[in-house]
């Protein structure tokens, strides 16, 4: 459910702690808890554990992948459907006073920094 519609997301530091975190809680509780084997007690599963246990990407590096494959689908587009023309247009009012926004482009952009391919 949460990567419904994920390659169009321009995600900030804050909200892909939280996406981790819940994607952490779900696995907590697909793989249960675990008991020490010499105080028999339980115990939860520490991020370490889970992703030994778990070899998949979280949950933030497939939402970069599909950003990334949906900006290809998008460049090869026509130029007169709206994905592309939001994609290059520019706004035709102001900005607003204070930080700017980022923008979906901006998120493309660091993704391929990251793979160091930009």
């Amino acid at each position: 459910m949460a990567l419904y519609g994920g390659e169009t997301l321009s995600l900030i530091l804050m909200e892909e702690r939280r996406l981790r975190v819940s994607e952490n809680r779900v696995l907590r509780r697909i793989f249960a808890s675990k008991r020490y084997e010499v105080t028999g007690e339980w115990r939860k599963l520490q991020n370490e554990e889970l992703n030994d246990l778990y070899c998949s990407h979280n949950i933030v590096r497939d939402i970069k992948s599909r950003r990334m494959r949906w900006e290809g689908n998008v460049t090869r587009i026509w130029e007169r459907r709206g994905a592309y023309r939001v994609l290059v247009g520019k706004p035709e009012r102001k900005r607003p006073l204070g930080r700017l926004r980022r923008r979906w482009v901006d998120n493309i952009r660091m993704n391929l920094q990251e793979l160091g391919c930009g």
